[in-house]
């Protein structure tokens, strides 16, 4: 970014999630209203303003300088789990501990949902080796 601290997502007045139309409309309707040929203001602020309006867009409709940007500034498109801060220092205290916030299996016991779905899936198992069974038997071809 040059002198200004405003994210060029602020300067578009977009989020930083928004697709590469919604970047492309917002560029196109500031930029109109920018540009220095068309606008009410003195020639210096309209040309500092599209010149600005001009970077932004080039970095965000770029998608590896986006993805550049988005990293070097923290934003991201994606909803991603974050662990609170109370909680970070004890998991840097440990020797190698997953940075992620989501939950290992093991660190949690089974929920009543997924005890019924493993019960499932067993009954399923069982009664399809004892269909395989029945159909060996049936047919006379069980080599047991």
């Amino acid at each position: 970014m040059s002198q200004n601290s405003v994210s060029y997502y602020t300067l578009l007045n977009i989020s930083p999630w928004a697709s590469p139309q919604m970047i492309r409309r917002a560029y196109r309707e500031l930029s109109k209203q920018y540009h220095p040929d068309t606008t009410d203001l003195p020639v210096a602020i309209a040309k500092e303003k599209f010149q600005q309006l001009n970077e932004a867009y080039g970095t965000l409709s770029n998608p590896e300088s986006r993805n550049t940007y988005d990293l070097k500034h923290g934003y991201s498109r994606f909803s991603v789990i974050q662990t609170p801060i109370e909680f970070r220092s004890t998991v840097d205290a440990q020797p190698y501990q997953s940075r992620s916030a989501y939950l290992d299996p093991s660190d949690r016991p089974l929920s009543g949902g997924e005890l019924f779905a493993l019960c499932l899936l067993g009954i399923t198992f069982i009664g399809c080796v004892a269909l395989v069974i029945l159909v060996g038997i049936s047919r006379g071809e069980l080599a047991v």
